[in-house]
């Protein structure tokens, strides 16, 4: 017993001793190992960097000499001369509301729409898109500044604008006005004798990016595209000039530097997508007639005919095939006043047919879009011929069939 209890006094001493020893083995060894792993650390860095050569750098080393520009082609001054000559007659909008904000009532300024614009004519008028100040009829307390190429700023209002064309005409601030020789108008050219595949040019705000130029051809004429008010625009340009949100309102130019035609929306792939070479102008000789009538008086006097036409998939269905049916005319409008027929009936029976429109002024006349598009060609106050198809029902074999009369009517071109 008492050798046992001297042997279990004795065996955790012997326990810990040898504990010891191999911990500070434990140690010896980890230290050499890390020393050799430092040593062949460093001997690889010294065999890579002899390896690599060290850069050398020349205190005397100096500038190049740049080779002389050879001359511009034809092509290359054509674009610039028309960039400088275009530069004093293209301007930056810019939409911003004013607010009052903090404890101190301190006056702060929001961005909120931004595109193109150009000067119209020698009193500094402006023409940009409607859709550019649009805010200005929606949102309180907004404003509008224009910038011109020497980056100046100035305070301007809008005089009018049509939501139906997306066009709008501003004017410098009373407070605000530059002198005469900070800005040009534009050279006007006409859309009447435009080619497909005629060489274009745009200049404008692409995306805040100011005086930005970029050339293409016109792609396509005569498409419709729609407004701000959901209205035809006819005959608008198709091109592949690249036109970016900001261009709107900036002008489409032929080669000679002319305006042919207002830069106003693109075909995108997706909502907030950019170019894809298909972009749209209203053109020049409609941008014109609108621009004038809103100088003059502040608007844009809509031709009107003083007709209502029946929903088009409606007439396709009951088999009429071609041409566009009054349902109903204004009264003592032109249409009501030449004698022009609507549809007449009850809920369940129609007693009488609508006019069936064919054609206005010899121009065929098949769909909803053709009438309007050559309505809006017309002028309030001038003539219009109008080719119609009556259908009238009539006694045959004692009963009723319908028969059609050939006609055309004449009518004085009003306004709305």
């Amino acid at each position: 017993m008492n050798y046992d209890r001297q042997y279990e006094d004795e065996l955790p001493r012997r326990r810990a001793s040898n504990s010891s020893k191999i911990g500070l083995s434990g140690w010896l060894a980890s230290g050499l190992f890390g020393i050799v792993v430092v040593l062949s650390v460093l001997l690889v860095r010294d065999r890579l960097r002899e390896r690599v050569p060290v850069p050398q750098t020349d205190p005397t080393a100096k500038l190049r000499e740049a080779t002389t520009r050879p001359p511009l082609d034809t092509e290359e001054r054509e674009s610039v001369d028309l960039f400088k000559k275009l530069k004093p007659s293209v301007v930056n909008v810019d939409v911003v509301q004013r607010q009052r904000v903090g404890w101190q009532d301190q006056v702060a300024e929001r961005q909120t729409g931004a595109g193109s614009g150009f000067v119209w004519d020698d009193d500094g008028r402006i023409v940009t898109n409607y859709h550019v100040v649009a805010d200005l009829y929606k949102i309180p307390n907004m404003l509008v500044r224009v910038t011109l190429a020497d980056r100046s700023v100035w305070d301007a209002v809008v005089i009018g604008a049509s939501p139906d064309y997306d066009l709008a005409v501003l004017q410098f601030a009373t407070h605000s006005r530059p002198v005469v020789d900070k800005v040009r108008k534009i050279e006007l050219g006409t859309s009447g004798d435009l080619e497909v595949g005629q060489k274009v040019y745009a200049i404008g705000n692409p995306l805040g990016l100011s005086l930005t130029m970029t050339k293409g051809i016109i792609s396509a004429l005569d498409r419709p595209i729609k407004s701000p008010a959901n209205s035809t625009i006819p005959g608008a340009i198709q091109t592949d000039a690249a036109i970016n949100p900001g261009n709107s309102g900036g002008p489409l130019l032929d080669k000679s530097g002319r305006l042919i035609g207002v830069n106003t929306a693109i075909a995108t792939t997706s909502e907030n997508g950019g170019n894809i070479g298909i972009g749209f102008a209203i053109p020049a000789d409609l941008v014109n007639q609108v621009v004038t009538q809103i100088i003059q008086n502040g608007r844009v006097l809509q031709p009107d005919l003083g007709i209502e036409l029946v929903d088009q998939q409606k007439l396709r269905r009951a088999r009429f095939d071609h041409g566009v049916m009054v349902e109903k005319t204004t009264p003592n409008g032109p249409a009501a006043k030449a004698g022009l027929r609507g549809v007449m009936g009850t809920a369940r029976r129609v007693e009488q047919l609508g006019d069936l429109i064919v054609g206005i002024n010899g121009q065929t006349v098949d769909t909803v879009e053709d009438y309007e598009r050559i309505v809006r060609s017309l002028k309030p106050g001038e003539r219009a011929t109008l080719q119609i198809i009556r259908v009238e029902w009539v006694e045959e074999s004692g009963r009723k069939v319908p028969k059609e009369t050939h006609r055309e009517v004449a009518l004085t071109v009003g306004s709305s």
